[in-house]
């Protein structure tokens, strides 16, 4: 079975190095770009799935978790700390090595906190945000627990609007590559697409593969048992509360680790990805791929991004998703990718089923007198 899922994925990065090929030879490398943002997207909607599809927990606040990756990068590589040099939290960090001096963009050197640094902390603020409003909200259901989400993407969304020090309406701009190994980065220069491409694929496919092997885990088996029957997993002995944290947790930080990456290869980033209408986009990608369905959720997550990217939608983006997101709701509940015909029109029919029928005229079929056999009443022990 382990040996399956990693011919999965590397089928899955054999695609991808096709595609890449295609687009090079037809002479549109620039559709890399929207691709490798489309992957950084998915990475979120695959953590996503996980949390809906198998610990049966909704969050329409998973937007959030992302920007807090994506702001605390961004803020941490972009301000500039030479004036507080001789404050004790700059000397640590210079002294454990954590600053670096770099140019900024107008020509002059600014002491920023190192990408990598940053990486850590955002990653880190993201699970601690994610562990402490766990807590509580997870024992939210139904309903609830979706407003409950809903209202931690709003508070995410409104501390990112209205702070300057974050740049406001504005965003953080000006936020610098991210330096890996042998010389890659990750960044948004045409020198470097190809590269970050692969670097965006490669690290959807790690991130694939670690939920391959946990849903297919002893991990795996206890969320599936809590999404079918919550209490009865409960009554079994597994610890629910523990689990759905965990999972809620594991989802928040690929979701700031996106956030991180993307907000590199973007230099910067703007309230929008904090927005409640993301959060419903990442809502309506899982369930058009269906919950239960990780494949399923990444294949429909990378097209539907690439066309929302490449501006297909137009204005009308947002409507898009939420109608999308309705009509998979109305006739494929399991995802569109199990679609069949006499599936969608299920609930059509079964109303017409339910439906009161006419009463029978005499003599038609229906009535009584019209059937050819009656039965008579058995008469009582006193002959009556």
């Amino acid at each position: 079975m382990r040996s399956a899922r990693w011919f999965q994925v590397a089928l899955f990065m054999a695609a991808a190095v096709a595609v890449e090929l295609a687009a090079v030879y037809a002479g549109k490398a620039f559709l890399l770009t929207q691709l490798t943002m489309s992957a950084y997207y998915t990475l979120v909607v695959i953590g996503l799935s996980l949390l809906m599809g198998y610990a049966g927990q909704i969050s329409i606040g998973h937007a959030g978790f992302f920007a807090i990756g994506g702001y605390a990068a961004a803020a941490l590589t972009t301000w500039d700390l030479s004036g507080r040099r001789g404050g004790w939290l700059v000397s640590a960090l210079g002294a454990a090595g954590a600053l670096v001096s770099r140019p900024d963009l107008y020509g002059g050197q600014v002491l920023v906190v190192r990408p990598w640094v940053a990486f850590g902390v955002a990653v880190l603020l993201a699970l601690v945000i994610a562990f402490a409003v766990g807590i509580p909200v997870l024992r939210l259901k139904g309903h609830y627990l979706a407003m409950a989400t809903l209202g931690i993407g709003t508070i995410v969304y409104s501390i990112a609007l209205g702070t300057g020090a974050l740049g406001a309406a504005d965003g953080i701009s000006g936020v610098p590559p991210f330096p890996l190994l042998g010389g890659l980065q990750v960044g948004g220069a045409a020198s470097i697409r190809v590269a970050n491409y692969y670097i965006a694929f490669g690290l959807l496919a790690l991130g694939m593969l670690l939920l391959l092997n946990l849903v297919n885990s002893r991990v795996g088996r206890a969320l599936r048992a809590i999404h079918g029957a919550e209490e009865a997993a409960s009554a079994m002995g597994v610890d629910t509360a523990r689990f759905k944290l965990q999972t809620f947790v594991l989802s928040a930080v690929l979701a700031a680790v996106a956030g991180v990456f993307l907000t590199h290869f973007n230099g910067g980033v703007g309230p929008s990805e904090a927005s409640i209408m993301k959060s419903v986009k990442y809502v309506a990608i899982v369930a058009v791929g269906g919950m239960g369905s990780l494949w399923g959720t990444l294949t429909t997550s990378l097209v539907l991004n690439f066309l929302s990217l490449r501006g297909y939608f137009g204005t009308f983006d947002d409507a898009v998703f939420g109608l999308i997101l309705i009509a998979v709701m109305l006739f494929a509940p399991s995802g569109i990718l199990a679609l069949s015909f006499r599936r969608s029109l299920e609930p059509v029919l079964g109303r017409l089923r339910t439906a009161p029928k006419p009463a029978a005229r005499e003599g038609e079929a229906g009535d009584p007198d019209s059937m050819p056999y009656r039965l008579e009443e058995k008469p009582s022990e006193d002959g009556r």
